[in-house]
């Protein structure tokens, strides 16, 4: 089988984080991108990622199986990037945008004969899980692979980047509060991947003939403990917070407590289901492939990357004086 040449490549969730990379990475190598998103008014910064006429936008709810059909009519690729952090329940839950909509997007693309589907997943993603995420992951992984046997799966750990929701969100809290939590005691290992080579990872698995029917597993160089990513993110801003640890067993129904906020329009800061995410390790597996197999063979470590956007969240921002390291 032939690597596939450039075309038509549709990017369910190519408006977020992961997926302005994945368009920045797609554009360069000369295909036609067509971003299908539930506001495009939304995305026009994504325009200039590519030359005029390359990029373009669709309205399109992942829910509503008219609209993925006619989001992926003529593409050769379909990636699926969409995916949430916390369950809003209905059209917003897990299961909607996880399971049901990589299905939906599974079955219209094989209706419209397109050649690569690539699904993102995520490390976690079990059928045993205990966290409903890392369910829904998986069963979006089986009703992908029961549609397209040759799908490909990229399962990425803690993804880092300017824009992340991760290092970003305690950076942010550093700023406002006097301590920063250590759930579970800050033991749970990751093993950060940078969004740059998860949007290469991507690029490479539409392109890439011998990637079909596999499942890859991104982690960058090195692995980590939440203690160690907490400890880096007071380094990288200055403000040296107290860690406090929260056992499992008081971070539940403190997760519990806080999700209730989505009912009156609020983003929890955590939920149960995250902290018992947090109780596995998110690292890759010792027999997975991973970057190096998809021939991103220099790792971008988070040391590396992450003061270039911490700085914000220094006393003085970018004038402050940068920590020893």
């Amino acid at each position: 089988m032939a690597d596939l040449a450039p075309g038509v490549v549709t990017l369910f969730g190519g408006s977020g984080f992961i997926g302005s990379q994945a368009v920045r990475a797609l554009a360069r190598r000369g295909w036609r991108i067509r971003i299908a998103v539930r506001n495009p008014v939304l995305a026009i910064e994504i325009q200039p990622l590519g030359d005029p006429g390359q990029i373009q936008f669709m309205r399109c709810d992942v829910t509503d199986a008219a609209d993925v059909a006619a989001a992926v009519r003529g593409a050769d690729a379909v990636v699926n990037l969409v995916g949430v952090l916390h369950d809003a329940g209905g059209k917003r839950g897990f299961d909607a945008v996880h399971a049901q909509a990589a299905k939906t997007i599974a079955e219209a693309a094989q209706a419209a004969g397109v050649k690569r589907l690539v699904q993102m997943s995520a490390i976690g993603a079990d059928s045993a899980s205990p966290s409903a995420y890392g369910r829904t992951k998986a069963q979006a992984e089986a009703a992908v692979r029961a549609v397209y046997p040759d799908a490909v799966i990229l399962r990425p750990s803690l993804v880092f980047g300017a824009g992340d929701g991760f290092l970003n969100r305690f950076a942010s809290m550093a700023t406002l509060s006097p301590f920063l939590p250590l759930i579970g005691g800050g033991e749970t290992l990751f093993q950060p991947v940078y969004v740059g080579d998860v949007a290469e990872a991507i690029a490479r698995a539409v392109i890439r003939a011998d990637a079909a029917g596999r499942t890859f597993e991104l982690g960058g160089p090195g692995v980590f403990s939440f203690r160690e990513v907490l400890e880096l993110v007071r380094r990288e801003t200055g403000r040296d917070r107290m860690l406090v640890a929260v056992p499992f067993a008081v971070a539940k129904p403190l997760g519990s407590l806080l999700q209730l906020g989505r009912f009156v329009g609020l983003t929890p800061p955590l939920t149960r289901d995250q902290v018992l995410m947090l109780e596995r390790d998110n690292v890759v597996a010792p027999e997975a492939l991973g970057l190096a197999a998809l021939g991103v063979d220099q790792a971008t470590g988070m040391a590396a990357i992450a003061p270039s956007y911490l700085w914000r969240y220094r006393v003085g921002g970018q004038f402050a004086e940068a920590p020893a390291h």
